[in-house]
C-alpha cells in the first residue's frame, strides 16, 4: 500500500517537473507579434475613389484616391527590457484586397510589455540617407524628386464642390514633421500563443484634430513648412490602439 502511494507521488512529481520545464521552455521561446492597421474616415469605412466624406471645415465632399504613410522605429518596452525592430521602416497602404495593413514582428523576446512606441514618418538620420532599409526606396514614389528624403504621409484625391472636382494633394515630409506615437499595453496579452494588436487609422484626423482644415482653402501641401506643420500636428493623432477584439468603427460617432 505504502509502495503504491510512493509510486503515485513520484509520478505526480514527474508530471509537475515536466510541466514546469515545458512552461519555462515556452516562456523562453521568442514570439511573433502581429500589428494590424485598420482604416476609417471619421465614422465611415475607407472606400477609395468615391466622394463620400464631408469636408471637415467647409463645403463639399472629398474622395481619397491614394493614401499611404511610413511607420518606423517600432519599439516594445517592458520592465525586464525592450525590443527594437531592426530596419523598422514600413510603408502602410490600404489598397489591397484585405483593406488593412499588417506588420509582423518576428523573434520578439517573450515578456509582459507595458508600452509600444513607433513613429509616423522617417527619422532624421534615415531621411537624409540614400541607403535602402526596410521599405525605404530613394527611387520610389514616396521619395522627394527635388531633394534627398521621403514623404512621410501622402494623400491624393479630389474635392467635389458645386458640381466641379478640384484636386487634393498633400505630401508631408520635413524632418520636424516626424511624430512619435506611444500606447500603453496590457502585459497579459503576451501570454497568448499568437498575440496581436489592432490599430485604428482615422484618415479624417489628418484634417480635423488639433487644426481644422478647409480643403477648399488648403488643397495642396508639398513645400510649405507652415502648412506641413499643421497637417503633422493632426496626423500625430491619426493612429490609435483598439481594445482587443474591437472593429475599426467601434466607438466612433
Amino acid at each position: 500500500m505504502k509502495r503504491s502511494i510512493l509510486v503515485s507521488f513520484f509520478i505526480l512529481l514527474l508530471v509537475v517537473i515536466i510541466g514546469l520545464a515545458l512552461s519555462s521552455q515556452r516562456a523562453a521561446r521568442p514570439m511573433q507579434l502581429k500589428l494590424n492597421f485598420l482604416p476609417v474616415v471619421g465614422g465611415q469605412p475607407l472606400v477609395l475613389d468615391e466622394p463620400r466624406y464631408a469636408n471637415p471645415a467647409g463645403e463639399g465632399r472629398f474622395k481619397i484616391r491614394s493614401f499611404q504613410f511610413f511607420i518606423s522605429n517600432i519599439r516594445l518596452i517592458g520592465k525586464s527590457g525592450q525590443y527594437v525592430e531592426p530596419e523598422s521602416y514600413h510603408l502602410v497602404r490600404f489598397d489591397s484586397a484585405s483593406g488593412k495593413y499588417l506588420i509582423t514582428l518576428d523573434n520578439v523576446p517573450r515578456q509582459k510589455y507595458q508600452e509600444i512606441e513607433f513613429g509616423i514618418g522617417v527619422d532624421a538620420a534615415a531621411n537624409g540617407a540614400i541607403t535602402v532599409s526596410g521599405d525605404l526606396d530613394p527611387n520610389g514614389r514616396m521619395a522627394w524628386s527635388w531633394d534627398v528624403g521621403y514623404k512621410f504621409v501622402l494623400f491624393e484625391g479630389g474635392l467635389m464642390l458645386g458640381g466641379t472636382q478640384y484636386p487634393l494633394v498633400y505630401h508631408v515630409g520635413f524632418d520636424e514633421n516626424f511624430k512619435t506615437i506611444s500606447e500603453s499595453l496590457d502585459g497579459e496579452l503576451f501570454e497568448q500563443q499568437a498575440p496581436s494588436l489592432d490599430f485604428r487609422v482615422d484618415i479624417l484626423r489628418m484634417f480635423d484634430a488639433v487644426n481644422r482644415i478647409d480643403m477648399s482653402v488648403l488643397s495642396n501641401v508639398k513645400f510649405d513648412r507652415k502648412d506641413a506643420k499643421r497637417l503633422a500636428e493632426n496626423f500625430a493623432h491619426m493612429v490609435t490602439l483598439c481594445p482587443m477584439g474591437c472593429s475599426p468603427l467601434e466607438g466612433i460617432k
